[in-house]
C-alpha cells in the first residue's frame, strides 16, 4: 500500500478542458489595493477542485528533435491554506484518488507566497539552490512564489507582481531556472532543466496555472534550447470527490509535516541555500523516505514524535552528502 501511495501522483484521471480567464472574484475586487488585495487573490486559490494538466511541447530548436505528443491528465485536489498571516500564505496541494478499498490521499506540491521578500530561493544548478538577495527596489510591490516538492524539499522560487487590468487577477513570474518535473526526469531526455515563466490567474470557475518552459541542455559542448513547452493546469471548483479523506490525512500528518518544513528551513538558512541530490521519481533523494514516514504516521504505525526524529536524520544525511 505504501508503494501504491507513492506512485499514485502520476496516475491521474482524465479531466475537463481548461477554463478561459475572466472576471476578478468579488472578494478580491472589494479588497484594498496592494498587499491586502494580492493576498486575497492568493487565498482565492484555496479550495477543492477537479484539475486538468495539459502539457504540450510546441516548437523544436534543435534539428532532428521531435516534440512529444500532447499529454492531458487530471484528478481531484484539495488546496489548503496551511498558513495565512499578513505578507505570507502557504498553500498545500493534496491529491485524492480512488484506492482499492478507500480513497487514497497523496501529498502533492506546496506553494509559499511572500510579500516584498528579502531573498528568493533560486535553483541554480543540478542539486543546488541559493538564496538570491532581492534589492529593495525590485521587491517593492512584488510577491515571491516558492514551489516545494511533495516531501517539502525545494523545487524553485521566482519573483512577480499581481495585476488586475482587463478584468483578470493574475500574477506573472520572472523567468527562472527550475529542475525537471517527473514527467521528464524519469525518461532521460537530452535536456536537464527548464527556463520558465509562471502565470497564476483567477477564473469564474476557480483558477489556472500556466507555464511557458524552454527545455535546456547541452549539445556539442554548448548550452541549447531543445524545445518550448506550454502547460495549462486548470483548477475547477468541485465537491464531487471524498474531500474528507484529505482533511483526515492532514489532521493526522500536519504536525509531522510542520517539523519537516522547519527542518528544510533550518538547512536552507544555515547554508544560504542547499545542496541536495535529485531523483526522477521523487524529485529529491529524500522524497521516498519522508513520504513513507508520513504514511506510517497516517496509519498509526509510527508516532509523529518518532517520525520527526527519523525525518531530521533523513534531511541531515542528505544535506551532508
Amino acid at each position: 500500500m505504501r508503494f501504491f501511495r507513492l506512485t499514485l501522483a502520476a496516475m491521474l484521471l482524465t479531466a475537463a478542458p481548461a477554463m478561459p480567464l475572466a472576471a476578478i472574484p468579488p472578494a478580491v475586487q472589494a479588497a484594498p489595493a496592494g498587499q491586502v488585495r494580492d493576498q486575497a487573490a492568493i487565498l482565492a486559490m484555496a479550495g477543492t477542485y477537479k484539475v486538468t494538466f495539459d502539457m504540450r511541447e510546441t516548437v523544436p530548436f534543435v534539428a532532428g528533435y521531435t516534440p512529444l505528443p500532447a499529454r492531458v491528465s487530471g484528478g481531484y485536489e484539495v488546496v489548503k491554506a496551511i498558513a495565512d498571516r499578513p505578507g505570507f500564505v502557504s498553500l498545500q496541494h493534496m491529491l485524492v484518488v480512488d484506492g482499492e478499498k478507500a480513497p487514497v490521499v497523496v501529498k502533492h506540491w506546496r506553494q509559499d507566497w511572500t510579500w516584498q521578500p528579502a531573498s528568493v530561493l533560486a535553483y541554480v544548478a543540478p542539486g543546488r539552490w541559493a538564496l538570491r538577495p532581492v534589492p529593495a527596489g525590485e521587491a517593492q510591490g512584488a510577491w515571491s512564489q516558492t514551489v516545494w516538492q511533495t516531501d517539502d524539499s525545494p523545487r524553485y522560487g521566482a519573483l512577480g507582481r499581481w495585476r488586475y487590468d482587463d478584468g483578470v487577477a493574475r500574477w506573472t513570474s520572472e523567468e527562472t531556472r527550475r529542475p525537471l518535473a517527473r514527467r521528464d526526469a524519469t525518461r532521460a531526455p537530452p535536456y536537464d532543466h527548464y527556463v520558465g515563466t509562471n502565470r497564476h490567474a483567477l477564473t469564474p470557475a476557480g483558477w489556472v496555472h500556466e507555464q511557458d518552459n524552454a527545455k535546456v541542455g547541452t549539445k556539442d559542448g554548448a548550452t541549447v534550447t531543445f524545445v518550448h513547452e506550454y502547460l495549462v493546469n486548470s483548477y475547477v471548483r468541485s465537491a464531487a470527490f471524498p474531500i474528507a479523506a484529505a482533511e483526515a490525512y492532514w489532521a493526522k500528518t500536519s504536525a509531522y509535516w510542520a517539523t519537516v518544513r522547519a527542518g528544510w528551513d533550518r538547512a536552507i538558512a544555515a547554508g544560504r541555500g542547499l545542496r541536495l541530490g535529485e531523483e526522477g521519481n521523487n524529485g529529491s533523494i529524500t522524497g521516498h523516505e519522508l513520504m513513507l514516514l508520513a504514511d506510517d504516521v497516517a496509519s498509526g504505525d509510527v508516532t509523529p514524535a518518532q517520525a520527526t526524529v527519523d525525518a531530521a536524520e533523513v534531511i541531515a544525511k542528505a544535506t551532508r552528502e
